[in-house]
């Protein structure tokens, strides 16, 4: 058997997309690289419990001569000279795309990862937009009859991809008759169509890459990259990626994973929630010392927190990477003035703190938030493009430090739990829509919030934690009681019972199975919410 589409015309202009050439393309890579891929995700399964019954991680002692080495990664192309301000979200629908465009942001994240529902539709639909960005030919109308169209007066944003995560795959495009892996679907067809553009006009092709565990995970990343570059006749070295440090191994890991991608390294994220969900994941069954409070309460100074910004920021600069700060969720609501200059408010704070602490730039969920991000940015930088040469020699962070959650102030309330149960029904819902960036009582929440607050639960269950706000012991009894009430609760805020039925029941049953339910620990939400979407 070969490669076989479940629909070959998802969206309109779909052919333009799934063209025999691009497919054989990806074809190639899945034969090349996805049984690499499988064998890295048994790895961390190995990996993951033996921390877990030892407690603890540390740096890696086989590769303490890459974190002593001289080296550098390689200089960055001028289109990734200033990235002071990043605006994310998801490349479909197209109105979104062509608004990130127009923001006036230095880099736009195309999220096809944490913020976007992978429907088939999605999927191509995201890779049409992002060809026509990458042409600069993108435009749009509206039912209503409003146009859409790229800004002259301004540089648009520069795109950079982030594919989905190594673990999840493709149902809807096939391979010997199995689903091809997500992330190099996504890669395979936006570098085909759009490399030789992207690096004749010094724009790219430039991804974010999500969820890595190990410095083995970015070998292969890079091993890909070499490939790709050659299949297409491009320089070696066109590439650049920067990656999210999102998992607590990968914490562990900074030097060793740029170490691997230095040829085509930019930077490294500090993805924050991804990163509280990989804590609460890895040691989820490793006792109290690892039971954050409720997840509003977790800060960016918390000392746990803190250590592991400043180490990124440390090792970043050292090997002249850029340091990315992460995600402001806090978003401006246009009809509530007050709730604006509140949001407006927490994003100035979080990212002064960012900036000072040396960061090269940092994220933002909405293009009102731009403007603020860039006006803390420049008074740190001024007329630098970045504070690169920063080296912040004085940060040592051991692994003790990185691994202190019990460090972080705050409590372990039923409320939290409530509002934990509430957001991971509420959130699903909405993903299995099709919509993978929703927000929820002013928050920007994508799929890592809903990671947070189904974990969470699952581990105060486990470890029967007593609730600082009523005394009641988590127990599955609790948190099903309250998550019925919570899902009635969102029968009346939705209104519509056809909706209702289709999305939110679907969900709650998700989020209880996860939570409560009699299995095995599912290691992301989104693998199970997946088998439920088209």
């Amino acid at each position: 058997m070969a490669l076989t589409l479940t629909d070959p015309q998802p969206v309109a202009g779909a052919e333009k997309i799934l063209t025999p050439a691009a497919l054989d393309f990806v074809e190639q890579l899945h034969r090349k690289f996805a049984a690499t891929r499988d064998e890295l995700l048994a790895e961390r399964v190995t990996a993951r419990r033996q921390a877990a019954a030892a407690g603890t991680l540390d740096f890696l002692p086989e590769t303490r001569h890459v974190r002593e080495g001289d080296w550098q990664v390689a200089p960055a192309p001028e289109r990734l000279r200033d990235r002071r301000v990043e605006m994310t979200g998801p490349a479909s629908p197209v109105k979104m795309a062509i608004n990130a465009l127009n923001s006036g942001a230095k880099v736009w994240l195309a999220d096809l990862e944490d913020a976007s529902a992978p429907t088939w539709h999605n999927v191509i639909d995201a890779q049409l937009n992002l060809s026509g960005a990458a042409r600069g030919d993108l435009a749009y109308t509206s039912p209503e009859g409003r146009d859409y169209t790229l800004r002259t007066d301004i540089p648009l944003t520069t795109v950079v991809v982030r594919p989905r995560g190594w673990h999840l795959p493709e149902k809807n495009l096939l391979i010997d008759g199995a689903p091809a892996v997500g992330a190099l679907v996504d890669f395979g067809l936006h570098f085909f169509h759009n490399a030789v553009q992207l690096a004749a006009t010094g724009e790219g092709p430039f991804y974010y890459l999500p969820k890595m565990e190990n410095h083995l995970e970015a070998r292969l990343w890079n091993d890909i990259f070499v490939f790709a570059q050659d299949e297409l006749g491009i320089p070696q070295g066109t590439i650049r990626a920067t990656v999210l440090i999102e998992t607590i191994p990968a914490a562990f890991q900074m030097e060793e994973i740029l170490y691997e991608l230095r040829e085509h390294a930019s930077g490294l994220n500090a993805g924050r929630w991804d990163y509280l969900f990989s804590i609460i994941k890895y040691f989820r069954e490793s006792g109290e010392a690892f039971v954050m409070p409720d997840r509003a309460s977790v800060s960016m100074t918390a000392p746990f927190m803190r250590a592991y910004t400043e180490l990124l920021v440390k090792t970043c600069h050292r090997r002249g990477a850029f340091a990315m700060g992460g995600m402001a969720a806090f978003i401006p609501n246009r009809k509530e003035p007050e709730i604006t200059a509140q949001a407006v408010e927490k994003v100035r704070a979080d990212k002064k703190r960012e900036a000072t602490d040396g960061f090269d730039g940092s994220w933002v969920a909405h293009p009102d938030l731009v403007a603020t991000c860039r006006e803390v940015f420049d008074e740190v930088l001024g007329d630098r493009p970045n504070q690169v040469d920063r080296l912040r020699e004085d940060v040592q962070v051991t692994a003790a430090q990185l691994l202190d959650v019990s460090s972080a102030a705050g409590e372990v309330t039923e409320a939290g739990l409530r509002s934990n149960l509430y957001v991971a029904v509420a959130y699903t819902a909405v993903w299995l829509s099709g919509n993978g960036a929703v927000a929820i009582h002013n928050l920007m929440e994508d799929a890592a919030t809903a990671e947070i607050s189904r974990t969470q639960v699952w581990q105060q269950i486990h470890n029967q934690v007593r609730y600082a706000d009523t005394g009641n012991t988590a127990t599955r009894d609790l948190a099903g009681r309250i998550l019925a009430e919570e899902v009635e609760r969102l029968r009346g805020e939705v209104g519509d019972e056809q909706a209702f039925a289709k999305y939110y029941e679907p969900a709650g049953k998700l989020i209880a199975d996860l939570t409560i339910g009699d299995g095995p620990f599912v290691d992301f939400l989104t693998l199970p919410a997946y088998e439920l979407v088209s």
